[in-house]
């Protein structure tokens, strides 16, 4: 299990401008909400995150693709200055799905894609979130920030973080999480709520997928105070179940 204990200055640039899921308009449309106890929805992330997939060099991919999308996938000869760099390596077993900017694969639509020779992940950029949904590629497979909660609470549509309030219930304070609740800035980013790791409740054990933590699926703390200093809301998926 990767568990990471993150000081408060190596998340901010992921928690507010490093893993930004895709927007929708104001009038997104809503699907239809799945049924999911909080262990069935835990189970799924553990499936993101030890998910392990052989890649070659045709997953891999800088540039253009067909469409005009500026792609980079978070492989291992991605390192710009100033950023944080790839990870996975092609001719060996990875583990993780990659961070895939306005996706959500399933890990297995995921090795479909591969199988297919998409491209693994595509990195979030500030020109993505100005270009929205027409900055998703077609041609790569992975699952972002939002993408990732959508499938964790077994729905077969992508929930973006600007829809969560809307089929979720707000929390009073971070005291009522539970397994598998979410914690959500609108138009920003989500985590998964895991668990407490400290007694008092100062600290918990989530799930998300993003930089700067390596650019996929991850498990780690974070302290109550930092994600609560910068707006992140308590939500409960209104098809959870325990």
């Amino acid at each position: 299990m990767k568990l990471l204990h993150l000081a408060g200055a190596l998340l901010c640039g992921l928690l507010l401008t490093q893993c930004v899921s895709t927007p929708s308009a104001s009038d997104e449309a809503i699907g239809p909400l799945a049924s999911v106890t909080q262990a069935e929805s835990l189970a799924i992330a553990e499936r993101y995150l030890n998910h392990r997939w052989a890649a070659t060099e045709k997953q891999a991919m800088h540039g253009v693709d067909p469409d005009g999308v500026r792609v980079d996938t978070p492989d291992a000869t991605f390192r710009p200055a100033g950023r944080t760099p790839g990870w996975w390596k092609s001719g060996q077993v990875n583990v993780g799905i990659p961070y895939c900017w306005g996706a959500d694969d399933t890990p297995e639509s995921f090795d479909q894609g591969v199988r297919q020779g998409k491209w693994a992940g595509d990195i979030y950029t500030s020109a993505k979130r100005k270009g929205l949904a027409s900055a998703r590629s077609k041609h790569t497979v992975g699952a972002d920030c939002s993408g990732f909660i959508s499938r964790c609470w077994n729905l077969d549509w992508h929930c973006s973080t600007r829809t969560i309030p809307k089929i979720c219930d707000k929390l009073a304070t971070y005291d009522e999480l539970q397994p598998g609740d979410a914690l959500n800035t609108v138009n920003g980013h989500v985590l998964l709520f895991a668990a407490f790791s400290k007694p008092d409740k100062s600290e918990l054990l989530v799930y998300e997928t993003g930089s700067p933590l390596g650019w996929l699926v991850t498990k780690h703390t974070t302290p109550v105070g930092f994600l609560q200093g910068l707006g992140y809301e308590p939500y409960r998926y209104r098809g959870m179940r325990r």
